[in-house]
């Protein structure tokens, strides 16, 4: 058979409107590129009003978790066509009014600072009557008065004065061993997770409740928001929870098996200076220097210190993964929530990886739920940064028309708002569809190639390897730099931030020819890199880039991996039409698999989703490293290990490094 033969065969099982755009960018099919799978999953359908394609079926399933493997796809259907509308209603009172603090008391004894903003009149006076609840549960002080009326204290745990004024309490409460509550942090712990229900139980007997609790909140607040949703409490009607995360491990932590070095640290002497600025020390002495007291021994002997230092040491307690972890994972128990649940994420937050498993492990409960992704950061999530734009209305009126509909029981229009949303880089637009995973992605296998090329050809026998110098500060001035300390040098202007080509200078660039038509890639991608190391062990960085013209390289997403953790569970895997696009990796202590000096072996590296186009006349870049300095950095061990060394990247028949991307058909952007 003829090569343009092999290629339409190769072709022919793909959804008319990806074929030409791949098969051009592609530029031929073998061994498993271009593999469409086998159908029984889903039927594809269309997106944001887009007519059904034809084609192959997608056949996918769910990515695990510990506690249970990957499940069978479901891709939503419904509700296609749904445009974004604004939800503003006339304020129901014209002010807002902060009642002097309280305490909860949980059952040994910890008292759970809490402040009261209810709805007020023109003078200011407190409005009688019972009201829903917006309850907020914070690790950050939520009465610090110096974060009154600026945009970043609601983030923070102030309570939002418009939610106030259209008819709802707002509780804010310190969780304990922070701000002014007394007691030892353990972030997210079971100890904390438990006073959560006590605080919803306590919410339902105030004498200005009317029983109904919508919980909401941004990033720590949002992890509590999603937890307390997931109690199934029956005062709960509905949450809105904010770059939340769905794996203390996996998203942050220890990313890849590497810690994270930037925002970690950052973060958790943020909630310790915090927890000191108590003005209670001055009112409520008793209080405030039993408080203080608890919180610097919590910082110094039982949590924030000693988990730093465990982790850099290699503690198997903290270093890999286990029961830790495991109850600071909210994805464990998201398919637990029973209540509506509108979930808002970034393409480039610290919870990029979970926000859209989350959406996912809810979508199909009784509540069901909605996403939102934006192109942003952390801060920038936090704020909503742009909105509105392309129909998308501000964070605060989609809050306030979610709870309306699912806290007050109003008939608002919430559920006829798009299932998904979200921004599209390459694009510059928000798109919408009826579901994430996309109901028509299929997945693609590009090979790895000896001249630095990147294409669905498997690579021949004799193809060359190339070579990456082992050290640990790459990445220092990139996107990733940006994204790991949650936006905050986002707002220097550096070039490196913006263009990843400073940031690859060391690694290994495989790139794709200039595409002939836009490409749409939405969904997780997977890199499985062969290699070896002079070292006896060694870390791996994935940057993925949309490359224009000039050779500009827009940096979309990436991944890090420690290859001695390489081993992969295949049963909590992703798999999308046969192939692997997410590879579950266990990061136990039992599944570590050392690598040695001068042994091939295959790495598996998760990249974490993204959404973007890559327009006509733009290349798609994978650049292969060994680290990614903002993201993480080996604990100490295993840094020794990894230490000049020399990391070499097979691209040959029988070690075919490659990535599996998810591709969409263009007419998805449009709703052609």
């Amino acid at each position: 058979m003829s090569t343009q033969k092999n290629e339409l065969a190769c072709w022919s099982g793909f959804p008319a409107g990806l074929t030409l755009a791949a098969a051009i960018l592609l530029a031929g099919c073998g061994g498993n590129g271009g593999s469409a799978g086998s159908s029984g999953g889903s039927s594809s359908s269309s997106s944001s009003g887009s007519s059904s394609s034809s084609g192959a079926a997608v056949s996918w399933t769910t990515l695990g978790t510990r506690a249970a493997p990957s499940q069978p796809g479901t891709s939503i259907t419904s509700n296609s066509g749904a445009v974004w509308t604004d939800y503003n209603p006339a304020a129901l009172y014209p002010n807002t009014v902060q009642e002097n603090i309280q305490y909860i008391t949980m059952p040994d004894g910890t008292l759970l600072a809490a402040y009261l903003t209810l709805p007020a009149d023109a003078s200011g006076t407190a409005v009688p009557g019972q009201f829903p609840t917006v309850l907020v549960e914070t690790a950050y002080n939520g009465g610090d008065a110096e974060f009154e009326g600026v945009s970043i204290g609601a983030a923070l745990g102030g309570a939002d004065p418009y939610i106030v004024e259209h008819g709802y309490a707002t509780l804010v409460v310190d969780v304990r061993g922070t701000g002014q509550s007394t007691g030892s942090w353990d972030a997210f712990g079971a100890t904390e997770q438990a006073d959560y229900g006590q605080v919803v139980d306590w919410v339902t007997q105030q004498s200005w409740s009317n029983g109904n609790i919508g919980v909401y909140g941004v990033s720590y607040l949002g992890i509590t928001a999603i937890i307390t949703a997931a109690q199934d409490h029956p005062a709960v009607k509905a949450a809105f929870p904010i770059v939340p995360i769905g794996d203390g491990y996996r998203d942050i932590v220890f990313t890849g098996g590497q810690i994270n070095d930037t925002f970690i640290p950052f973060w958790l002497g943020l909630v310790s200076v915090l927890s000191l600025t108590d003005p209670t020390l001055l009112t409520n002495p008793q209080i405030g220097v039993t408080a203080v007291l608890d919180h610097i021994e919590s910082a110094a002997a039982d949590f924030q210190v000693p988990i730093i230092l465990q982790a850099f040491a290699q503690d198997p307690s903290t270093a890999y993964d286990g029961p830790f972890w495991a109850v600071r994972s909210p994805l464990e128990n998201d398919g637990q929530i029973t209540v509506p649940t509108f979930i808002v994420g970034g393409l480039h937050d610290l919870f990029q990886r979970s926000e859209p498993l989350s959406y996912e492990a809810i979508k199909t409960t009784p509540g069901g739920a909605k996403l939102l992704i934006g192109p942003w950061t952390h801060l920038e999530a936090a704020l909503g940064q742009g909105l509105p734009v392309d129909g998308v209305p501000v964070l605060d009126h989609i809050e306030l028309q979610w709870f309306d509909q699912y806290v007050k029981g109003m008939s608002v229009g919430a559920a006829q708002q798009p299932n998904v949303t979200q921004y599209v880089n390459g694009y510059g637009h928000y798109v919408t569809a009826t579901d994430w995973p996309n109901p028509q992605v299929q997945a693609q296998r590009l090979y790895m190639h000896g001249d630095q090329s990147l294409s669905a050809t498997a690579p021949a026998a004799d193809e060359a390897s190339n070579v990456v110098l082992q050290e640990p500060l790459n990445g220092i001035c990139s996107l990733s730099l940006s994204q790991w300390t949650a936006g905050i040098t986002g707002y220097i202007p550096l070039p490196c931030e913006t263009d990843d080509n400073i940031a690859e200078l060391l690694d290994v660039k495989y790139q794709t020819a200039p595409m002939a038509e836009d490409t749409y890639i939405n969904g997780p991608i997977e890199a499985d890199v062969w290699m070896s190391t002079t070292a006896s062990d060694a870390g791996l960085s994935v940057r993925v880039d949309d490359v224009d013209a000039s050779g500009n390289a827009v940096a979309l997403t990436n991944g890090i991996q420690t290859a001695s953790l390489r081993a992969v569970d295949p049963t909590r895997s992703r798999m999308l039409n046969g192939q692997s696009i997410t590879p579950w990796h266990p990061y136990t202590a039992a599944s570590v698999e050392p690598v040695g000096a001068g042994n091939i072996v295959q790495v598996p590296v998760e990249i974490f989703p993204t959404s973007a186009m890559i327009a006509k006349g733009h290349s798609l870049r994978v650049a292969v490293g060994a680290s990614d300095l903002p993201q993480g950095i080996p604990p100490i061990p295993t840094l020794l290990n990894s230490l000049l060394g020399a990391l070499t990247i097979y691209n040959d028949a029988a070690n075919p490094s490659s990535v599996v991307i998810p591709l969409v058909p263009v007419s998805a952007l449009s709703g052609d």
